[in-house]
């Protein structure tokens, strides 16, 4: 006889069915990567007629190695590490410490302080301002054009908040009775348990700088500090023969030039792998962080 009051598992058709989708969506997010791998391993003719889907259309290696000894991709690789750890340290800085008093009772004015931190968030004066204030401070073609803009979040702090409140102010209360100050508060206390909020907030940012072109584009003059993502590009959108200029050319040169072409179209999809390796090996140490830090925003305070 059936027990009424058992619990019921859950369907085998439901998980079969959630097993489909997951393996659905799963080579959905996962394929382009892997078309893209498989081109960068591919003849250039295989690769620029897009002959390769699953498995390398031959074995080329050459658009590896012509990308090794490429000086800029390497200048273009510091640079935006650079910017990355610059990015992330003064991320972390800036909404951290603005972060602590917005959670302290003991601060006047805190939730009008909150309210104005809010209206930059929703508001905010546009490009062009931004563009004439980085000029008119004379950081324009220089590598503060991108760190400084973006050294701190609204958003972020207001994360950091709501994480700090988890804490609880009675820890706080507790420390001070006890002779610390909020020095030693913020870097004893709330610093070492909000690791999972700082992960959180470092690979957001990290990730951010790493695919960001536009603001170089804008702001960088010279090539001597653009970031990775501009590098990719320019060499995406490059085309330095007109249709003239090719009518003009011998059988031989036009020949040399296809080849070249080909070889240029190839090591595009090398460039890509290169620059989005770092992120895919960096994702999987942070993943156990996102639920944290996507659930933040979901909780009442």
């Amino acid at each position: 006889m059936k027990n009424p009051n058992k619990i019921k598992e859950g369907s085998r058709v439901a998980d079969v069915i959630f097993y489909i989708l997951a393996i659905f969506f799963g080579f959905i997010a996962l394929y382009p990567m892997w078309y893209v791998f498989v081109l960068s391993l591919s003849e250039p003719q295989a690769a620029v007629a897009g002959n390769a889907y699953w498995w390398p259309n031959g074995f080329y290696l050459g658009g590896y190695e012509t990308a090794v000894m490429d000086k800029n991709l390497w200048i273009s690789y510091r640079n935006t590490i650079m910017y990355c750890i610059a990015n992330c340290g003064l991320m972390l800085i800036t909404t951290s410490t603005c972060a602590y008093p917005l959670t302290s009772h003991a601060l006047k004015g805190r939730k009008y302080l909150t309210f104005f931190l809010l209206i930059p968030m929703y508001f905010s004066g546009g490009m062009i301002p931004l563009f004439l204030l980085i000029t008119k401070l004379g950081m324009y073609d220089t590598p503060w054009a991108l760190i400084l803009p973006t050294a701190t979040s609204i958003w972020y702090t207001i994360l950091m908040r709501s994480f700090f409140r988890t804490i609880g102010e009675s820890l706080r209360e507790a420390a001070m009775i006890d002779g610390a100050n909020h020095y030693r508060v913020y870097f004893n206390l709330y610093i070492p348990n909000s690791k999972a909020i700082i992960a959180v907030i470092a690979l957001y940012t990290i990730i951010g700088v790493w695919n960001s072109w536009f603001n170089a584009m804008l702001y960088l003059r010279s090539d001597d500090w653009r970031p990775l993502q501009l590098y990719l590009r320019r060499l995406l959108i490059f085309d330095d023969a007109s249709i003239e200029n090719m009518m003009n050319l011998s059988d031989e040169e036009l020949k040399a030039y296809n080849e070249k072409q080909m070889g240029t179209l190839q090591m595009k999809y090398t460039i890509i792998m290169l620059s989005s390796i770092p992120m895919m090996c960096a994702y999987p140490f942070f993943q156990k962080y996102f639920v944290k830090g996507v659930m933040l925003g979901s909780l009442k305070e």
